[in-house]
């Protein structure tokens, strides 16, 4: 019906003034736009969906580019058309900017639970309506920055903590160690995320002793293409060991990495893999081999709703990553994710992705704004 076709599409990329964090030692703060799209219908219907570009110096405008060339592909086409469109730019040829075919797909995703009157969630499968929460940390100045910082986050509620350190084994051991020791018995959970920036003999170093301390997982230890350290840390290690997330998102890379047994469990993220569609196929793949997907969440509110709504369809995900400190990543929501007095999150309580958008502050804020429609 050409009521359900789409007529309109809207692209914000938004450099909002908000606090700027960096996670790793010698990093400026980083600037992250908030790219958002909104697609409309002839007959009003909306979707919409949100993407993070983490750059440092100035706000990239790269993922709105591209989108200027992608989204004349879906004009007069239906959200009910999204797998063959998946398949339509993922066959492209030339290699895209990842977050560009994810605005897409998500915004379809959106437009369909809305016009089916449910959340997103429970179109995908609802298998739940909350879940655990971990504090995602920013770099922090010394040991016991780190163990006030997580003593907080544990009086608000949570019950784990990823840490975002230095990324120098010197450094970051010891302070896993008075973390470790500090919160033992309290029911704290710990994680350790040091960006792909360790060496081998660091990574197996700090894999062996973090095991031994009890921590849930460690992430990134070396860069995610290394599989075979990857192999190495995981074979060596008695700690979990999970990748990056950001540069190993297709099936049949997953399933390569899999294969050689170079992780503990997938990392992805629906903004960063080509949206919801491959999302679901990726969490299939995992659970045929008893794996979960630990699904990122770093990102504005629009980026951590369609992970979580993924997360909570789905049993093989034990955490939603909660970014904090929150106003850094809540700009143009009027409806916020937050962790609640006993460690969880829950859905959100509208239709689709159920986030309302403050299209005031996208519009005040953005450094890139363009429309696409159908040509005459």
């Amino acid at each position: 019906m050409k009521s359900e076709s789409i007529d309109r599409a809207e692209v914000f990329v938004v450099g909002p003034d908000t606090e700027k964090h960096a996670w790793a030692e010698g990093m400026a703060g980083q600037h992250m736009a908030n790219i958002v799209l909104r697609l409309t219908t002839h007959g009003g219907l909306e979707g919409i969906a949100g993407a993070a570009m983490i750059t440092s110096h100035g706000f990239d405008l790269s993922v709105g580019e591209t989108l200027r060339y992608l989204l004349p592909e879906i004009m007069n086409q239906t959200a009910a058309e999204r797998e063959g469109l998946w398949h339509r730019f993922r066959n492209l040829g030339t290699p895209q900017v990842p977050q560009a075919q994810s605005l897409i797909d998500i915004a379809l995703w959106d437009m369909t639970a809305r016009q089916a009157g449910l959340p997103l969630y429970q179109l995908l499968g609802g298998a739940r309506h909350k879940i655990l929460s971990y504090a995602s940390t920013p770099l922090l100045p010394d040991n016991m920055a780190y163990i006030d910082y997580v003593s907080e986050r544990q009086r608000e509620g949570f019950k784990a903590v990823k840490f975002h350190c230095w990324c120098n084994p010197a450094r970051d051991l010891p302070m896993c160690e008075a973390a470790a020791k500090h919160f033992a018995g309290s029911g704290m959970e710990l994680m350790l995320d040091v960006e792909q920036r360790y060496d081998l003999e660091g990574a197996l170093k700090v894999g062996k002793r973090i095991g031994e301390l009890g921590f849930r997982w460690f992430e990134a230890p070396v860069p995610d293409t290394n599989f075979a350290a990857y192999r190495e840390i995981k074979r060596r290690s008695a700690v979990p060991i999970i990748a990056a997330g950001n540069t190993w998102v297709d099936l049949q890379q997953l399933a390569a990495g899999i294969e050689l047994d170079c992780w503990s469990a997938l990392r992805v993220d629906a903004t960063i893999c080509g949206g919801i569609t491959p999302l679901r196929k990726i969490m299939g793949l995992a659970e045929a081999h008893g794996m979960s997907v630990e699904i990122q969440c770093w990102g504005y509110t629009l980026t951590q709703a369609a992970n979580l709504h993924v997360m909570l369809a789905y049993q093989n995900c034990t955490y939603f990553e909660q970014p904090v400190p929150y106003p850094a990543f809540e700009h143009g929501a009027l409806d916020v994710i937050r962790t609640d007095k006993d460690g969880y999150v829950h859905a959100p309580s509208g239709v689709g992705l159920g986030i309302r958008t403050d299209w005031d502050a996208i519009r005040s804020s953005a450094i890139l704004n363009f429309e696409v429609r159908p040509k005459k």
